[in-house]
């Protein structure tokens, strides 16, 4: 999404510009593998707030600055739940920390320049940019008070996230904090599957095991039972013995 240039005094926060979310499937499916993955990074932390082209007010005077919709972006401190727009004055004045721009033949560079810009300006911390056309990243870190672009020759790990990235001769691999790639919901669902599948099977093997665990012994007891009977037809047959007077032990 682009900046709001127009403001409607009935209507100052609109939550769309009528423009779609990628001009075309590779910025897409970027778009979304980041924020998916980023979503299932942090699902267990209540105060990671993880979007995806959401409107950021930053201020809420209209005519100071638009709004920019990061293609995606993490918030530190803030509850997760649904949101129309993120107006940063009533997140605690709390700033995305780390946003992610996926980038579109379209883009120019003075577009390019001005989301640098209003990065720079309302305290993002760290600034990824892909361009998926041409497998060129760009990294920006906050270095005292302001985005400083970073070398990331042998591989970079975000500061903030923990995840590494590595820039193949032929795409972009993210990681996270445990050396597992980001995948597309695709790849995420059959891998749910086959894990799903191994689960059935080790319950399977585990049922199996139980089963012959017990006719193991079923068939002790059935082996105690028939040498608890020999011994009671032995003894029954020493007592007729004796009582013909016949010690059943000669």
């Amino acid at each position: 999404m682009n900046p709001l240039l127009r403001i409607d005094p009935d209507d100052p926060y609109p939550e769309s510009d009528g423009a779609p979310m990628a001009e075309n499937t590779l910025q897409f499916d970027w778009i979304v593998k980041i924020k998916e993955n980023l979503e299932i990074l942090f699902a267990d932390r209540a105060d990671v707030f993880v979007a995806g082209d959401l409107f950021w007010y930053p201020v809420p005077d209209r005519r100071l600055i638009g709004p920019l919709a990061p293609d995606a972006m993490i918030a530190f401190g803030r509850p997760k739940g649904p949101r129309g727009s993120y107006r940063q004055w009533e997140e605690g004045g709390i700033a995305p920390a780390v946003v992610f721009e996926i980038m579109s033949p379209s883009n120019s560079v003075k577009e390019m320049r001005d989301k640098l810009e209003f990065y720079d300006t309302y305290g993002v911390e760290e600034y990824y940019v892909y361009d998926p056309e041409h497998n060129r990243l760009e990294i920006w870190l906050r270095q005292g008070a302001s985005l400083r672009q970073m070398s990331h020759l042998n591989g970079w790990t975000s500061p903030r996230l923990g995840i590494r990235f590595a820039v193949l001769p032929e795409t972009l691999e993210i990681f996270d904090p445990a050396g597992r790639p980001f995948r597309s919901p695709v790849e995420l669902a059959r891998q749910a599957e086959q894990e799903r599948l191994r689960a059935e099977q080790a319950d399977e093997r585990a049922e199996q095991e139980r089963r012959r665990a017990e006719q193991a012994q079923e068939r002790a007891e059935q082996a105690d039972q028939r040498a608890e009977q020999e011994h009671q037809r032995a003894e029954q047959l020493a007592q007729r013995l004796r009582a013909l007077g016949v010690d059943p032990n000669d």
